[in-house]
């Protein structure tokens, strides 16, 4: 996905919604921060989302623009209508968030996850894919181990993930 890929989402996402404002989970919340990130980080053809003041209403933006449907089949990318507690994520992540606001999205706002909290994210789910997500951000030079665990201390998850966590980021110094 690329930027204005992401912005035709939110704009899509946002008027679906009838919310002026969404927020960016996931990946793609890469190219709020960092629009013009490498194709390594930007593989995923899918925004996960969810309208930041109608967050009940985020199934509605899946049935109409997520996987399998006509706005996907013509444009090759898609829209996943979220729960806010799909991902774990740093305290204060709220005001960390980056917006994406232009022509492009109409005036639409789409709040994306700044890097560290996108990074943090990713480790707790600790899938391959993420893993790899992570390796290919810091190797961008996106971000840097320590502020990781700066990041991971301020973060609710259990002991075992976050001995999991910390060896993993210790690994990459």
């Amino acid at each position: 996905m690329t930027r204005e890929q992401l912005e035709h989402v939110i704009r899509a996402a946002c008027e679906i919604a009838a919310d002026d404002e969404l927020v960016v989970f996931g990946s793609q919340a890469i190219l709020g921060q960092f629009p013009d990130s490498p194709p390594a980080l930007t593989v995923s053809m899918e925004a996960d989302v969810y309208p930041r003041t109608h967050p009940e209403r985020a199934d509605l933006i899946g049935g109409s623009i997520g996987e399998g449907s006509p706005f996907h089949s013509t444009f090759g990318y898609c829209a996943q209508g979220i729960d806010e507690g799909t991902a774990t994520l740093p305290a204060g992540w709220r005001v960390r968030l980056i917006p994406v606001k232009n022509a492009n999205t109409r005036g639409h706002t789409g709040w994306c996850l700044e890097i560290y909290d996108l990074l943090i994210s990713k480790c707790v789910a600790g899938r391959e894919k993420d893993i790899r997500f992570l390796h290919e951000a810091l190797s961008a030079g996106f971000a840097v181990p320590r502020t990781l665990l700066e990041r991971l201390a301020a973060t609710r998850v259990d002991d075992e993930t976050r001995d999991r966590i910390q060896k993993l980021l210790a690994a990459l110094h």
